[in-house]
């Protein structure tokens, strides 16, 4: 093995990006990955939506399928980070005990709440869905007929009402030292 395979294994780690539908999980996440990808990391982006069409499809939002979709993400999060990938997790994970058994098994993890009022993830819901929730229309819905477990003590947190999309970038970077 080269020395620079060497250096490259194990170096990986995961930032999990937690918050509410609508609260700027893949925004911040995907303007992250352009910047780190400009930077020359090693980086693959895991988007909750995504990964619930390709890799957890089948799956309802009873709490046994939702703790099912985050373990499935931690476990695919857990393989690249073990090879020196930085992953970057933008997924709702609504529950606090499965995000902390989950980052707790990956290497060199960060949970960071992207947090946002519900009056201001409502306003950003270009689908509706929020007032249809609200309306009783959409059943488990999360944050409003489902739970939102944010995390106590999250090693970022990120008010998305209060602050711009480059400064998020900016905090996530200095928290990776990048």
């Amino acid at each position: 093995m080269t020395a620079v395979a060497e250096q490259a294994v194990g170096t990986g780690r995961v930032v999990w990006l937690t918050g509410l539908s609508g609260a700027g999980k893949s925004t911040l996440a995907s303007a992250l990955h352009e910047e780190l990808l400009a930077r020359g990391v090693a980086v693959e982006l895991l988007d909750g939506d995504a990964v619930r069409e390709n890799l957890s499809k089948g799956l309802g939002f009873s709490k046994a399928d939702r703790d099912t979709n985050v373990r499935r993400i931690g476990f695919v999060a857990g393989l690249l980070a073990k090879h020196g990938v930085t992953v970057l997790v933008s997924a709702i994970s609504p529950y606090a005990d499965t995000r902390r058994e989950v980052l707790a098994g990956l290497p060199d993890a960060l949970e960071v709440f992207v947090d946002a009022p519900l009056d201001v993830v409502t306003a950003r819901d270009v689908k509706g869905l929020y007032l249809k929730a609200i309306a009783g229309e959409i059943p488990h819905f999360t944050g409003v007929s489902d739970p939102y477990e944010a995390p106590e003590s999250p090693d970022l947190h990120l008010r998305t009402d209060r602050i711009s999309v480059e400064d998020g970038v900016r905090q996530l970077l200095e928290k990776l030292g990048v």
